[in-house]
């Protein structure tokens, strides 16, 4: 049976659909709770989320072989995201990482929880490591700000959308100003019997309202923004989720080749939707310059302060200058683009001109 969530029964729920299925999507008042998400005044159900263990002394230095990300020596409490790629160099998994010393936790979209604890099952050979998915006992609710009263609780803060060691930064906006810098995001792992008592007097908000910030905080989703060609360059990944310094794991041979000689051939974009329609495209709409199709949107959102707001993955080819169109059957909706992946993204070795223009760590 699909999961539901117990805060389903608050006053106003409706349930979500598509990845955040079995939770809110608002309780009544989709901006209000956005607005009072953002201003760090409730807190959002994600305990559909799957969560995926691993135990024992040789966890870190394995998921370090296996993964994007250099963990190794990965501090307890201290957050980390890390990728699970194809030979081709293509996204499998992406998990948000956090030790506590004795078992790394990895914190997943609903779907991914059950193929990625068989998968990691799969490669264990005679190392001492215990995987578990243990998704049915954990939930996860998410904030802006570090909740008081949840002090003590395993917390994974998000990473995004600094420049970490060894990552590298394809947008060409700097780090201070990345809009990402206006949603820290927390994700606490609470146990699944606690969960009503732990929201017990806080303000929920709904995933309508976590979508929305992350849309215009650039940060990309697994099952959203991605499909089974995406690479991590596409998306701005290698910034948080991928160490380009570290050995040898598999796709590895991808991400240097396309970072260091070539360029990815698609690109993460944000969209300013026309807002003088009373409706808003669909996920999966296309994306036009012209009479052309150029791409797809992948995440939708009316933002509280923004108005109607996308992000699309379109090809690297299309102009930063030209004006989008977003085609939802026969509605049609202006779409202004501002750049998140550089249309140059890529080729640094020699790198003297451009929008990236030489190292941008």
């Amino acid at each position: 049976m699909s999961y539901k969530s117990p805060l389903l029964s608050r006053p106003g729920a409706v349930m979500a659909g598509g990845l955040d299925a079995g939770v809110a999507a608002h309780y009544g008042e989709p901006l209000r709770e956005q607005r009072a998400l953002a201003n760090g005044t409730a807190v959002v159900d994600l305990s559909h989320r799957g969560v995926v263990t691993v135990s024992g002394p040789d966890r870190l230095s394995w998921l370090n072989t296996l993964s994007s990300q250099q963990v190794t020596n990965l501090q307890p409490r201290v957050a980390s995201e890390l990728l699970l790629l194809t030979i081709q160099g293509r996204i499998e998994f992406d998990a948000r990482v956090v030790d506590d010393g004795q078992t790394t936790w990895l914190i997943v979209e609903a779907e991914e929880a059950a193929p990625l604890a068989a998968w990691l099952e799969k490669m264990k050979f005679m190392l001492r490591v215990e995987v578990a998915d243990v998704s049915a006992d954990w939930a996860v609710m998410g904030s802006t700000k570090a909740v008081p009263e949840w002090d003590g609780r395993l917390v994974w803060q998000d990473p995004w959308p600094n420049v970490g060691p060894g990552g590298f930064a394809y947008s060409t906006v700097e780090e201070s100003s990345h809009p990402g810098k206006e949603r820290p995001w927390f994700e606490y792992l609470i146990p699944a019997a606690e969960l009503e008592a732990a929201v017990e007097g806080r303000q929920l908000a709904g995933a309508m309202a976590s979508e929305a910030l992350r849309i215009a905080a650039w940060r990309p989703r697994l099952g959203a923004e991605t499909d089974d060609r995406t690479i991590p360059h596409e998306l701005d990944l290698l910034r948080t989720a991928v160490h380009l310094a570290k050995g040898c794991y598999k796709g590895q041979e991808t991400i240097a080749r396309v970072h260091n000689l070539g360029h990815p051939p698609r690109r993460l974009v944000f969209l300013q939707l026309d807002g003088s329609q009373h409706t808003l495209p669909a996920a999966g709409s296309d994306v036009l310059a012209g009479e052309r199709k150029v791409g797809t949107v992948t995440s939708v959102a009316q933002h509280y302060e923004m108005g109607p707001v996308a992000l699309a993955v379109i090809k690297r080819s299309v102009s930063p200058d030209d004006g989008l169109t977003v085609m939802d059957g026969d509605e049609e909706y202006a779409a202004a683009q501002e750049l998140i992946v550089a249309p140059d993204a890529g080729q640094v070795v020699g790198r003297q001109t451009g929008f990236l223009k030489g190292p941008h760590r």
